[in-house]
């Protein structure tokens, strides 16, 4: 059932009375604030061209460790 005119506006009057106009307007644009920065979020996750990377779980513990002395030797580290 499908409320009418007369009880959209009482439940209008009601929230407004309970809380104001001013706190109401105030989270209708926090609401559109919000809105407007997910969609920013989107779009800038979309328009990201860096490569995904991966891990390579068939690599083990030794391959790991190789390159890891490589990269130290590489970089003069001990």
């Amino acid at each position: 059932m499908m409320p009418g005119w007369t009880q959209i506006l009482i439940v209008v009057v009601l929230l407004v009375l309970l809380f104001g106009r001013g706190k109401i307007s105030d989270l209708m644009g926090d609401v559109a604030k919000g809105i407007k920065s997910f969609k920013k979020g989107i779009a800038e996750d979309d328009t990201k061209d860096e490569p995904v990377k991966t891990i390579n779980h068939d690599e083990t513990a030794e391959t790991v460790e190789a390159s890891k002395s490589a990269a130290q030797e590489k970089s003069g580290t001990s």
